[in-house]
């Protein structure tokens, strides 16, 4: 019988494969194992009370089309694929969406030369674009001011939280189970199980991946998985413009990003709900769950101080790290990096939007790992880094880690 209730009835459970993690890409390699697997028994392990609390549930929504991403990296290859999927996913389950299409807007001679580099690169990667003059863009974009954009017609808007919650329950129609409030203690491995201890008791598993988003580092080290990375938090902090101007675009508005920064800007996103938020930008972060305004954890800061990469990483982008947290806590600061486009904007129109926060993998030597990353022992398989657009390319990268246990079974 499938499970999906907050207390486990039995304090031992004996599985073919557990997933941790009830995010997006957790539930999508839970529901296509399932798929390709009927008679396989399958968990999924969610420490919180619900799927889609943490990163899955606290982004902008967006269906990514594959702009920015290196030609041949798993970004590039997931995003086109996990687009289409998603899209096809949503048709098939009666999931609201929408393919509004996304505007990259050059506002200076510098940003117009970076866009040409954008431009040939969806080309590379094959992706429909087209290029708009200034006149062209202020005829779609009244509102928005610009030398010029690129159109990428392919983004999309979703609400991922409820693709999750239709996975768990056709996961679960199958004979699946989810156990919710289940925390991961400790982890046991031998040459033919896994051993899963949690706080609602005693998982055995054939295999186990591992979908753990903030906590992915952590996990791996509970089995002593050689790795060369630690999770360092950035939380991503939103506004939503006030409800007058729900209109005020009609695509989704991104800034041209400078390629020597990790992260894409401030950007105007119309939600799924007709809403339309600003941001997010991206401070450091002193707690791995941490929401709100002020946040810390002893536990998180002392291993993220400890850690050399994050001295290594302060070292190269401290001038960032310091521009990023004067706009978090000065309102006009951040509202600047959105009047640079859309001038009618005003410091009363930014409403409070949750946060989110943004696991990102940081290497020994500083450097931050751009592309989706994996960790294997005999019988697990780990997702250490699943950064934008994970989301989005949720269906394929289970896929991958179908294919990649599968070399293990």
């Amino acid at each position: 019988m499938s499970s999906l209730t907050p207390h486990s009835s039995s304090p031992d459970h004996q599985y073919d494969i557990v997933i941790i993690g009830a995010g997006i890409v957790g539930l999508s390699t839970a529901w296509q194992m399932k798929n390709k697997y009927p008679d396989k028994r399958i968990a999924v392990l969610e420490k919180e009370s619900s799927v889609a609390l943490h990163q899955t549930g606290h982004n902008s929504g967006v269906i990514h089309a594959g702009v920015y991403y290196a030609p041949g990296s798993l970004k590039a290859k997931f995003c086109k694929e996990g687009a289409a999927a998603t899209k096809s996913f949503c048709q098939q389950h009666n999931i609201p969406f929408e393919e509004c299409g996304k505007l990259l807007v050059a506002t200076d001679e510098l940003e117009l030369q970076r866009m040409d580099a954008l431009f040939e690169r969806c080309k590379t990667n094959d992706l429909e674009v087209h290029y708009l003059s200034q006149k062209e863009l202020n005829e779609r974009e009244p509102n928005v001011v610009g030398k010029g954009a690129l159109f990428v017609p392919s983004t999309g808007i979703v609400n991922y939280k409820r693709v999750c919650e239709k996975l768990a329950e056709l996961l679960t129609n199958q004979g699946g189970d989810i156990h919710l409030a289940t925390t991961v203690t400790h982890l046991a491995e031998d040459a033919s199980n896994v051993m899963i201890e949690t706080t609602r008791g005693v998982f055995k598993a054939k295999y186990l991946v591992s979908c753990g988003g903030l906590m992915a580092d952590r996990l791996t080290k509970m089995l002593n998985i050689p790795t060369d990375f630690q999770i360092v938090p950035f939380r991503g902090e939103y506004y939503r413009l006030s409800p007058h101007h729900n209109q005020i675009v009609n695509h989704l508005i991104y800034p041209i990003p400078d390629p020597e920064l990790p992260f894409l800007g401030v950007h105007l996103t119309r939600m799924i709900d007709g809403s339309v938020t600003v941001g997010p930008n991206a401070v450091q972060g002193w707690k791995r769950e941490g929401y709100g305004r002020i946040n810390f954890d002893v536990k998180d800061v002392t291993e993220m101080l400890r850690f050399k990469g994050y001295w290594r990483l302060l070292k190269d982008y401290w001038k960032v790290g310091i521009k990023e947290t004067y706009n978090s806590w000065c309102k006009d600061g951040y509202l600047k990096e959105v009047k640079k486009y859309c001038p009618m904007v005003q410091r009363s129109d930014l409403e409070p939007y949750p946060a989110g926060i943004r696991a990102q993998a940081v290497l020994r030597d500083g450097k931050l790992v751009h592309d989706f990353l994996f960790a294997q022992s005999p019988r697990t398989l780990h997702v250490c880094n699943a950064p934008s657009p994970a989301a989005t390319s949720a269906f394929p990268i289970g896929a991958y880690i179908i294919a990649k246990l599968e070399e293990q079974m």
